[in-house]
C-alpha cells in the first residue's frame, strides 16, 4: 500500500488495495483505503473492469470518495465499493439521499468525513475488517442464516483485543439492578397485540431481563395466528437505548452466549412476524433500538427519533440483528456508515434511506 490511504482508481485496478493488510505481527494495517473518483485523467475501460473486481474481491475496506452530488461512474463500480460519499450541502442532504444510489452518502464535506471514516477503522480496525466481512456475506443468506453469523462474528470480537481494550478503559461496572415491575408489557385487543418495553428509568435499555420478556410476548405472536397485527413500542423518553452497557463483558462462556443470541433473541421472532409487525419508535434509538424495529414492516418514527449504531467504538459490530435487518432496508453500503460514522442520524435522513416509512407523532 502507499504511505497515504487514498488511491486512484487506476490504483486500485493495479492492485494497490491488496498489499500488506497484515503487518509483520499479524495486526491489520490500513484497514481503509479511500478511492478518489475524481481523477484528473480518466482510467481505461479496461481499468475500470479490473478496478471493479478488485473492490469486489479486496479484503481491505474500499470508500470512494467525489465532490460531486451524483458519482459520474457505473453503478457497478458504486456496488464494488464498500461505500461512497458524495458531496451535498447542509440543507440538501436528505434529499440527495432520497434521490441518490443507494451505495452513496451525501455529506457536506466527502474528503473530511473520509479522512474521519479512516481514523475510526483505524482505531478498532479488527471489528471494521470484520464488519465488511459479514456485510458482504450477509445479503446472500436467509435471515436466520445470516443472524447466525453476525452472532458468530459478534462472539469473535468479544474475545478480540478491541473490546477487552474497551471494558478495560471503561472500567468496571456493578450489575444492573432487577427490574421492580415487569419490564415489558403486552395487551391484547381482539386481533391486535400491543408490546410496550416498559423500563422507562434503564431507558428501555436491552438486558437480559428486558430480552426475555420481549421474546416470551413475541412468541404469543408468532404461535397465534388469531394475532393479526403486532405494534411493538416504548414506553418512557425512547423507545430504547440499546443494550444495557451494565452487562457488557459478563459471558463467561462466548460460544453460550452466541447460542442465547440466536435461539433465544427477539430477531428471529420479529422477522417471522412479517407483514404483521409495526415498530413505533422515538427518542434516541441506540444499537438495538434500531436494530429490532428494523425487521418490522412497517416503522413509524416520531419527529424527535434519532438513531445511532455505536458499537465499532467498543471494537464489535451491531449483535441485536443490526447487520441483517438494516441492510435489507437500506443497503449494506448505507449500513456500514452508520456503524464506521457511529453518529446520531435524525429521523428525516433515516426516512430519506428508508430505515423509516413514515414520521408521525
Amino acid at each position: 500500500m502507499p504511505a497515504t490511504t487514498v488511491i486512484s482508481i487506476t490504483d486500485l485496478a493495479a492492485g494497490a488495495a491488496d498489499i500488506g493488510l497484515l503487518d509483520s505481527h499479524g495486526e491489520p494495517s490500513l484497514p481503509l483505503a479511500v478511492v478518489d473518483l475524481d481523477p484528473a485523467t480518466a482510467p481505461t475501460a479496461a481499468d475500470l473492469e479490473r478496478a471493479v473486481r478488485r473492490a469486489r474481491d479486496s479484503d481491505r475496506l474500499l470508500v470512494g470518495r467525489t465532490a460531486l452530488p451524483v458519482p459520474d461512474w457505473p453503478g457497478a463500480l458504486l456496488s464494488a465499493l464498500d461505500l461512497t460519499l458524495v458531496r451535498a450541502s447542509r440543507d440538501r442532504l436528505r434529499a440527495t439521499d432520497a434521490a441518490g444510489h443507494r451505495a452513496t452518502v451525501a455529506v457536506v464535506d466527502p474528503v473530511a468525513e473520509a479522512e474521519f471514516l479512516c481514523a475510526r477503522a483505524a482505531e478498532q480496525p479488527h471489528a471494521a475488517l470484520v464488519l465488511r466481512q459479514v456485510l458482504r456475506m450477509s445479503g446472500r443468506l436467509p435471515v436466520p442464516r445470516a443472524l447466525d453469523l453476525e452472532s458468530l462474528a459478534y462472539s469473535t470480537l468479544l474475545g478480540g483485543s478491541g473490546f477487552a481494550g474497551w471494558l478495560a478503559a471503561r472500567g468496571p461496572r456493578p450489575a444492573p439492578p432487577p427490574a421492580t415491575r415487569e419490564p415489558v408489557v403486552a395487551h391484547r385487543e381482539g386481533g391486535l397485540l400491543r408490546i410496550t418495553l416498559d423500563r422507562p428509568e434503564r431507558r428501555n435499555a436491552h438486558g437480559a431481563e428486558l430480552r426475555d420478556a420481549l421474546v416470551a410476548a413475541l412468541d404469543v405472536a408468532v404461535l397465534d395466528t388469531t394475532v393479526r397485527e403486532v405494534v411493538l413500542d416504548g414506553n418512557g423518553p425512547c423507545f430504547s437505548s440499546g443494550g444495557d452497557l451494565d452487562e457488557f463483558g459478563t459471558a463467561a462462556d462466548l460460544a453460550a452466549a452466541h447460542l442465547v443470541r440466536t435461539r433465544a433473541g427477539a430477531a428471529t421472532r420479529l422477522h417471522a412476524l412479517g407483514g404483521r409487525l409495526t415498530a413505533r419508535i422515538h427518542g434516541t434509538c441506540v444499537g438495538a433500538g434500531i436494530e429490532l424495529p428494523a425487521f418490522a414492516a412497517r416503522v413509524l418514527a416520531a419527529p424527535d427519533t434519532t438513531v445511532r449504531l455505536p458499537e465499532l467504538a467498543m471494537g464489535l459490530i451491531p449483535g441485536a440483528g443490526g447487520t441483517v435487518g438494516i441492510p435489507r432496508r437500506i443497503g449494506r453500503w448505507r449500513t456500514l456508515h452508520l456503524v464506521l460514522d457511529g453518529r446520531a442520524r435524525s429521523a428525516e435522513r433515516a426516512l430519506a434511506w428508508g430505515l423509516v416509512d413514515r414520521i408521525e407523532e
